[in-house]
């Protein structure tokens, strides 16, 4: 398991200003839709796409006299995600009222977790090349309820709200300020959204907010990140701004990148950063200030007094313990020993949970490396072209399966096989049929093989003259006497009796 191994970690970005060096501190807090069929407090629906307020119940409306209802599948995935992160699950926790104006939340206020979180300190391993990676711990994951959707280009003298997302069921997963450049944001989101999806706690679709984060970006110069880590005193890190609600791996990227030489250039130029929230504008590539920074006590916390404590037992989360999958490192690492895989090819399989899970089919019972050169280059390059997930493969892993045993057993050879793909990627069928259906079989009789050689030998005496000059034009032979024999002829065979047919 990577945990166990010994990785290098990944310098710091740092960005030359006018005079000195400044290095990037970044820590994110993203917030991820429970992946549940109710909302966190009520029954209603969470479906994505329905007609505007339909999926509202009295309580998501704050209709008086509507009391909250705790939804235990939302805190079991809310401990699932605490384990998949090797986090410490709380067997205590509570609810808290954080008050602010939210104009798409009817109550007045969020119902959220401060003072005691359903998930304590984890960690997340964020690869960044072969045998780089950087450790980024995670303080909390908190449960809250979404606020809805404000619309204001519908009409122009009138805003719309949206209350179908109001009290759907998020965590907040809250980093520690581990992170030390663009790149490294971006693939921390991609590998929390990575471990999400195998859980099932969220579906990480970003496109429909249901993965989106604020990022905190400071700067200071080098060195002081390591007197932070000695003291934990957050001074050494520089003043941070917060870039709210942002749902793209790139413009994470742009953004932090933005952020940070804004900063640069106005502590260079002997002015202060002022802590605030901003919002980045993807047109202009900036960030542009929305408002300044609160701090806890401005939103006035607590305790939400229509939920009690929320009170778990050990023997619960051992039950759920018992049932989490195999994650993406461990499986990474499993088809790295088991099949023989790089470590590339090992990512790309696992990249998603489904497509692991289809190439462990193909590769049951046959070469694992031949199958992941077929799952990756043929079948995931073609779904590719056409835009379409592995879920739309009109090729089962069955039957691609059986592609890979035909040519191991040395049935078919490479490029019959990528004929006999296209027949079943268009039509359909049994592999092993199409094969001996349609007269498909590699030639192995040697006699027939080396009587198409001697054939193409004494066509060609020209060739022959320039072959035994410059062996490596023995190819050519090869070439042509499997060309001969419509793709059939066993390539391996035809090299031997070539070489020995001219002399070399």
């Amino acid at each position: 398991m990577l945990d166990h191994l010994a990785f290098e970690t990944p310098k710091p970005k740092v960005i030359a200003g006018a005079k000195s060096d400044w290095e990037l501190v970044i820590g994110l807090e993203v917030h991820a839709q429970v992946a549940s069929n109710a909302k966190l407090f009520s029954g209603a629906s969470t479906l994505f796409g329905s007609e505007p307020n339909s999926n509202v119940a009295f309580v998501d409306a704050a209709m008086p006299g509507m009391l909250p209802v705790i939804n235990e599948f939302c805190v079991a995935q809310a401990v699932r995600t605490g384990l998949g992160l090797k986090a410490q699950i709380n067997l205590f926790s509570a609810f808290d009222r954080k008050n602010y104006f939210y104009p798409d939340l009817p109550q007045g206020y969020q119902i959220s977790q401060l003072y005691h979180p359903i998930v304590g300190e984890g960690e997340i391993i964020v690869d960044m090349g072969p045998g780089v990676a950087r450790r980024v711990r995670i303080e909390r994951i908190h449960l809250e309820q979404d606020a809805g959707k404000s619309i204001h280009d519908m009409d122009p003298n009138m805003s719309f709200v949206d209350l179908n997302r109001t009290g759907v069921a998020l965590m907040e997963i809250v980093s520690r300020p581990d992170i030390r450049g663009p790149e490294e944001a971006a693939a921390y989101v991609a590998k929390l959204r990575q471990i999400l999806r195998y859980l099932g706690t969220c579906d990480g679709n970003m496109q429909n907010g249901n993965l989106r984060c604020d990022v905190n970006v400071s700067v200071c110069k080098p060195g002081a990140y390591e007197r932070y880590q000695e003291t934990q005193d957050f001074s050494h890190l520089g003043t941070r701004c917060e870039i709210k609600n942002m749902n793209s791996m790139r413009f994470i990227q742009q953004a932090i990148d933005y952020e940070a030489r804004r900063q640069i250039a106005i502590v260079e130029d002997g002015g202060s950063i002022v802590q605030e929230t901003r919002l980045y504008d993807p047109d202009k590539g900036e960030t542009r200030s929305m408002r300044s920074k609160e701090e806890a006590h401005d939103y006035r916390y607590f305790p939400c007094p229509d939920l009690l404590p929320l009170e778990i037992e050990q023997a619960w989360v051992d039950d759920i313990a018992a049932t989490m999958p195999e994650l993406p490192d461990e499986k990474k690492a499993r088809f790295v020993k088991d099949f023989g895989l790089s470590e590339y090819d090992a990512s790309v399989l696992t990249a998603e949970a489904e497509n692991a899970a289809y190439f462990e089919k193909v590769a049951e019972g046959t070469d694992g490396k031949l199958a992941a050169n077929w799952v990756i280059n043929e079948l995931f390059g073609r779904l590719k072209k056409e835009g379409h997930e592995i879920g739309q493969s009109p090729v089962s892993p069955e039957q691609l399966g059986a592609i890979v045993a035909l040519i191991k057993a040395g049935d078919i050879s490479g490029k019959i096989a990528k004929d006999l793909f296209e027949i079943v990627y268009t039509e359909g069928g049994d592999p092993a049929k199409i094969v001996a259906e349609r007269g498909m079989k590699q030639v192995t009789d040697l006699g027939a093989i080396e009587k198409a050689v001697d054939d193409i030998i004494a066509a060609n005496p020209a060739q022959v003259e320039k072959a035994k000059q410059n062996p490596k034009l023995a190819g050519w032979f090869t070439g042509q006497v499997i060309k001969a024999s419509g793709g059939k002829a066993n390539p391996a065979a035809v090299n031997e009796i070539v070489a020995r047919k001219l002399g070399f």
